[in-house]
């Protein structure tokens, strides 16, 4: 099971600077480093994260579920300027559902000390249209940020 420890808000400083990449990931669909699949139901990406690597602001917007896939510590920042810290375990999973209109960005970074590595799974088939992915992602001819 994993452990999560809230940790306080940023200063408002930096929660204000936040706000605007925020902003700017709410088009962002991009929910993980490599898009490995993709078919009329789901769409299936990998998060790899190397100790200190991050994936930048992206936003959620359908249905999904991660899993972890190795065991590490993860820093994340969401737009209430919230931050969570985690340890995972390997076979944590999670799944999340959001409603009409309801979304979800943040950031993920590997705080721990060994390579990071999820499985998520997105449904196609949800409340919320899914958001638009570059085209070159969906090649698989470039990383997804």
């Amino acid at each position: 099971m994993t452990r999560t420890t809230e940790t306080a808000a940023l200063p408002p400083d930096l929660a204000q600077n936040l706000a605007q990449d925020f902003a700017a990931a709410r088009t962002n669909g991009c929910v993980g480093t490599r898009l490995l699949s993709e078919d009329a139901r789901c769409r299936v990406w990998t998060i790899v994260l190397a100790p200190g690597e991050r994936i930048g602001f992206h936003t959620h917007v359908l249905d999904y579920f991660w899993t972890a896939v190795t065991a590490g510590r993860a820093r994340s920042q969401y737009g209430d300027g919230r931050v969570a810290e985690v340890d995972y375990r390997a076979g944590d999973i999670q799944h999340l559902s959001f409603g009409a209109g309801e979304w979800m960005t943040h950031d993920l970074a590997n705080i721990g000390q060994t390579e990071l590595i999820f499985t998520t799974v997105e449904f196609l088939d949800s409340a919320n249209a899914p958001l638009d992915l570059p085209a070159e992602i969906r090649r698989g001819t470039a990383k997804a940020a």
